[in-house]
């Protein structure tokens, strides 16, 4: 037992050295070893990080690295709260299959028996999900111990969430950690973001964060108020009410009595219509500005663009106006964020803000533009210049 505690002390220290992400957020999980007769290999309950001693004498050191980082991705991305009315054992795998490719693209080894597809690097379990089969019979290497001991249990529910709903082959044994109550998940949750947060800050000081995972999780990290909320917040700071307090002629008086003064905002829009971003999805987002410029009294030109600009647009709405997504938009097969900015800067007056709602991913033009802009993106590119804002 100390040869195996000495070995995955070495294996977090190196992580801690090379990979000081992962090393400090596989610190924050104490080692348990765990009966065999429920612990093949390795598990988490979000709470400790449980291993077969047999299991880990069996692993190279750096396939012990891997474990370790492993079961640490999945409680700082937060697996164990994420998973709602998803199958177990489906988001069992999607969780596996999203982890892993991070990290053999991060270097490290994986054992044998680990699930890998590096077609998915970069994506979520969220996303990967609806891509696993109800019949996988796909095993991950580790046990997920947060959740219910039966495979097709909600979280918070005593009925199954679907199929895969029969008990699993090892529902007991000794030291078997329960599964999480809704009250430590909580609170596990903002734990491990804190200290995902932090490592990452660590990290990124040392120079040592880059990569597929740097950005997923900078992508995790951004402000996760609704799009809605930001852009209203954004949109009303453009408003031009006012006190002015201009001298007023000689026939007035010698006092200065402020006045309001308002002027409209002049708001170009531009939606992407590559094809990457749904009609339902532009009908929504044009219903909200619609509602908004009613209190901003602004005045929107909408334009629609993929590699070249709508051939109908652009379309004027005053403020008085209602805002309705034209019907005749197009779909086409790429995305060049070139033309709608040389068509804003050609016009008479420049915009107060240019929206532009996308997914991010095309050719943006080399210089911004001398007015403000916002990207309202669905996924996770980025952009060079402008306010991003993420479509939840």
């Amino acid at each position: 037992m100390p040869g195996i505690e000495t070995k995955l002390s070495a294996a977090r220290t190196r992580l801690i050295l090379e990979k000081p992400f992962l090393g400090a957020l596989a610190l924050r999980l104490p080692l348990v070893a765990a009966d065999p007769s429920w612990c093949k290999t390795v598990a988490t309950d979000a709470r400790a990080l449980y291993y077969n001693v047999t299991y880990i004498e069996a692993l190279s050191a750096a396939e012990t690295e891997f474990v370790l980082a492993h079961e640490a991705l999945h409680c700082a991305l937060l697996h164990f709260a994420r998973r709602r009315h998803r199958v177990k054992h489906r988001w069992d795998i999607a969780c596996d299959l999203a982890i892993n490719p991070l990290l053999m693209e991060d270097g490290l080894k994986p054992p044998p028996g680990s699930l890998l597809l590096m077609e998915f690097l970069g994506m979520t379990a969220e996303e990967i999900y609806p891509l696993v089969s109800d019949e996988s019979e796909d095993e991950t290497l580790d046990e997920h111990v947060y959740d219910d001991e039966r495979r097709g249990m909600c979280p918070d529910s005593p009925q199954p969430c679907g199929a895969h709903d029969e008990p699993e082959a090892n529902t007991g044994g000794k030291d078997r950690p329960p599964a999480l109550s809704p009250e430590e998940r909580e609170m596990l949750g903002l734990q491990w973001q804190q200290r995902m947060a932090g490592a990452a800050q660590q990290a990124r000081q040392a120079g040592k964060f880059q990569g597929t995972l740097a950005r997923l999780i900078d992508h995790l990290h951004e402000p996760q108020l609704p799009w809605r909320t930001v852009l209203a917040h954004y949109l009303n700071s453009l408003g031009r009410d006012d006190y002015s307090f201009m001298r007023p002629s000689k026939r007035e008086g010698a006092a200065i009595m402020p006045s309001l003064r308002s002027a409209g905002v002049e708001l170009f829009v531009v939606l992407d219509t590559s094809g990457s971003v749904s009609t339902t999805e532009m009908s929504d987002f044009v219903s909200e500005l619609s509602a908004l410029k009613g209190q901003l009294r602004a005045r929107i030109v909408l334009h629609a663009c993929d590699t070249v600009l709508a051939t109908d647009g652009p379309w004027v709405c005053e403020p008085w106006e209602e805002l309705i997504l034209p019907s005749n938009l197009k779909d086409g097969g790429g995305t060049s964020f070139v033309p709608p900015f040389v068509w804003a800067e050609r016009q008479d007056r420049a915009p107060d803000v240019l929206v532009y709602f996308t997914d991010g991913q095309g050719m943006f033009p080399e210089q911004p533009p001398a007015f403000p802009v916002l990207w309202l993106v669905k996924g996770k590119s980025q952009v060079p210049w402008g306010r991003r804002i993420q479509l939840n």
